[in-house]
Order: C-alpha cells, then structure tokens, then sequence
C-alpha cells in the first residue's frame, strides 16, 4: 500500500468524479493521501475532505504563487486551522522564481511569515522550489529547526542541492517527472536519496507520469514512480512503498486506518 504525500484533490479537475477517486484508493493500493493546501479556501476544501474521509489527512498553507494575495487575516485563518486533529503540516508554502506569479519580496515575506509560524507550532513544513534555490536554502537555514522537519515537494534541484536539504533534516519528495525520458539529472537524484529520507507523491492532478502523461493525475498512478524509483535503486517496488509510507508516517505523525 502506498501513501500519496502531496496530491490537490480539491482542484476542479476531480468536481465532477472526485468522490470516486476517494473512493477507489484502497482499491488502487493507496492507503492514505495528504491533500496540500496552496490558499485559504483550498486549505479549508482540504480540510473538509479530511473531515469527510477517514484516508485522507491535509496540509495548510500560502503557495508563493499566492503570496500577493496573503493578507494578516488570512495568514490568521491558515494558522487555525493548524489546530485541526487531521491538519499534519503546514504548506505548500516557499518560492516560485520561474512563473513568477507574486513578486519575487512578497514570496519572501509571506513565506517567512509561515516558517516562523510552523516553527512556533512545532509542525513539518512542505516546501515548493522552483528556480529559486539560494533564497529558500537562506531562509530555511534563518528560520526552520532541523528537529521540526519538512519535505521539499516535487523536488527537482541538483545531488549537491539535495545534499544541502539532506543536511537541513528535510526528506525529499519524488514525483511523475522521475519516469520521463529525459529526466536524467532527476533520476540521478532519484537514486542518490537515502531510503529513510524519500517520499513519493502525484502533486495530482499535475504532472502525470509515463505511461500517463497528457492525462489529468490521480494517486492511482504514484505507483509508476515508485517502479521507476524501484528500478533505479535495483530493490522492489514493494520495499519503495513499504519505506516512503513509513517515512510519510513519521513526518506527518500519520495513522493508517
């Protein structure tokens, strides 16, 4: 059985099946999904969603594409909801330098302003890193405790970033693009993360992998990344789910039902 780390099953892509993709995950070998918020209302779906369902747990937070709109108040909100019994971490949170949909000072801030508020609440953070790696690494180091944790989401930087992050206390988080033909320098890095800091995920419904591609994600297909992981690291598939699960667990403090 699998755990889903980071999947967005508020997104409108699942309005018209989403209760059937819920509903199939024990079927499709995944145990548990840890539903990312990226804003105020997608943390309050994601909530709600884990209200509704037992295998289902979720994450608040400001994703840096959202950073403009992150006023105090709703900075307010998104830390109550940290109190919420199924609430494990708070994010996606951090710095997105390539689309640049918030100005690169305002990232800043509002991301500051959430590590300094998971660091007060002693909770895990998830990390989005897109072009953007000397500013995170500076801020993690100022601001996040190796003790409390975290996992950079989707990660896509160089072995010597993964090292730094390594380093830091963070686990490392495998998705979809590991099984495209061209990925290499991921693959290497694939290969390179120890066991016991390696999550896998689907970032659903983004980034698909092969043999999937083109299509919207879904958890169903974590299992293709965990065999491209499995082959690169010559062990079976099995032990990939078998570690990343306990992994997700320990971070997250999950309990399978």
């Amino acid at each position: 059985m699998f755990i889903d780390s980071h999947a967005h099953l508020d997104d409108e892509q699942f309005n018209e099946d989403r209760n059937i993709v819920i509903d199939g995950l024990k079927d499709n070998q995944i145990s548990l999904v840890v539903n990312i918020g990226a804003d105020l209302e997608s943390s309050l779906f994601s909530k709600k969603l884990a209200q509704q369902y037992d295998n289902i747990y979720f994450a608040a937070g400001i994703h840096p594409h959202d950073a403009k709109a992150a006023t105090e108040d709703i900075l307010n909100e998104i830390t109550k909801l940290l109190n919420h019994s199924k609430c494990v971490a708070l994010g996606e949170i951090g710095l997105d330098y390539f689309k640049n949909y918030s100005p690169h000072d305002i990232q800043r801030s509002v991301f500051e302003k959430q590590l300094i508020i998971a660091k007060k609440k002693t909770m895990p953070i998830v990390v989005h890193m897109r072009e953007a790696t000397k500013d995170t690494v500076g801020l993690l180091k100022k601001y996040y405790p190796a003790e409390n944790a975290g996992v950079i989401h989707s990660f896509s930087g160089s072995i010597e970033t993964a090292k730094i992050m390594l380093d830091m206390g963070f686990y490392l988080s495998i998705s979809g693009p590991v099984t495209y033909k061209d990925a290499n320098n991921l693959k290497k890095v694939a290969k390179y993360i120890p066991l016991d800091r390696l999550l896998i995920e689907t970032d659903s419904p983004y980034l698909s992998p092969v043999p999937c591609r083109g299509k919207r994600n879904e958890p169903q297909y974590i299992k293709y990344t965990a065999m491209q992981i499995a082959q690169l690291k010559e062990i079976d598939v099995e032990e990939i789910a078998k570690v990343t699960a306990q992994n997700a667990c320990v971070l997250f403090g999950l309990t399978k039902p």
